[in-house]
């Protein structure tokens, strides 16, 4: 196999047209594209050819038998690199990537700013409850403003669940706009540098208990899956507000409507779903105190753009043979070293 004939492939969407002009410009790399209904005639000699994948749709829009499990992989012996289009990776199975030697990574903070944007936008609503005053002008008549009393965030307590790239930028604009107390909870940091990413470091537990507005902000994987249930919604204040833009299965759906059912919180703001989009019936959607996104908290103009240049540079990257500075899976390290060097004929960095 030659190093002039390097093989992506993606599948139904890119994060942005610019991925495909930076790729396409580089006449040693050839960029394929699939769709979820392509043909196992069409699809196969480009997996089994495949040297990266790059993943574009989001988790319940890329077909099942695109998702990269064990299949996909036995399907690609090729495959050295799994570049996920945004910071999450839900269609991907890390472990048994690691097992075959491939490496993973992902976009983390291309869209930093515009998902804290939006978790900001969010908090805010939901404290002046601007939607709950939106519907209910649009239904009844002689709406009583004094039936929609809300209250300033100003000076409040915010504790956020992953102090990444989007948790400290939520902190930044909380304290930096409004003078909040910032709370994080994030295993893999120090206080140290929590405290330098501006927050401080308290256990799960008593940033639940101390907070008036809880935003979840770190990524979903085997530590992180079903982490908010009953039991960390009942330590929540009853004022306090439940925000995430990270991702579904994080929380606990069904726990949290009995939450808001027995008002044991003030409400929620949800841009991520275990079904997304939700069913126009799902039962959170006729709380009038929740404020609703189909995981559009990272789309922007601005966000898109960045993800795709990024995402293109880091696979390009990758392919000359330079360390990726965005890993998942970093122990797979020598391993793919090993691959991409038998493959390429040149050992990467």
């Amino acid at each position: 196999m030659t190093v002039n004939n390097k093989r992506v492939f993606y599948v139904k969407y890119l994060a942005h047209p610019v991925y495909e002009e930076i790729i396409k410009a580089r006449p040693d790399v050839r960029l394929d594209r699939l769709e979820n209904e392509s043909a196992d005639a069409v699809s196969a000699p480009i997996l089994a050819a495949a040297h990266a994948y790059q993943i574009g749709a989001a988790r319940d829009e890329l077909a099942p038998h695109f998702h990269v499990h064990q299949d996909l992989l036995q399907r690609a012996p090729n495959l050295l690199i799994v570049s996920s289009n945004g910071a999450g990776f839900d269609p991907v199975d890390v472990d048994a990537c690691t097992a075959a030697g491939v490496l993973v990574v992902n976009q983390s903070g291309g869209n930093a700013n515009s998902v804290a944007e939006h978790a900001l936008a969010m908090l805010l609503t939901l404290s002046k409850r601007i939607i709950e005053a939106d519907r209910a002008l649009r239904r009844e008549a002689n709406v009583s403003r004094n039936a929609l009393i809300g209250n300033e965030a100003q000076g409040k307590t915010i504790g956020i669940v992953g102090l990444g790239n989007v948790g400290r930028r939520i902190a930044e604009l909380c304290k930096g706009l409004l003078g909040m107390t910032v709370l994080a909870y994030d295993p893999y940091l120090t206080a140290t540098e929590m405290a330098a990413r501006g927050g401080e470091k308290v256990e799960l537990d008593d940033l639940l208990r101390a907070s008036d507005y809880v935003s979840i902000n770190c990524p979903l994987d085997k530590n992180t899956r079903g982490m908010i249930g009953a039991r960390e919604f009942a330590l929540m204040q009853p004022h306090a507000y439940f925000i995430t833009t990270a991702r579904g299965f994080i929380h606990d759906e069904a726990a949290l409507l009995e939450a808001l059912r027995n008002k044991s919180i003030a409400g929620a703001g949800l841009d991520v779903w275990s079904k997304e989009p939700p069913p126009v019936d799902h039962p959170l959607l006729q709380f009038d105190n929740v404020l609703a996104s189909p995981h559009t908290a990272g789309v922007t103009t601005e966000a898109r753009t960045n993800m795709g240049r990024i995402a293109a540079e880091q696979m390009l990257g990758a392919l000359d043979g330079q360390r990726p500075p965005r890993m998942i899976n970093p122990e797979v390290w020598p391993a793919y070293a090993k691959r991409f060097e038998r493959t390429f004929g040149f050992a990467p960095a």
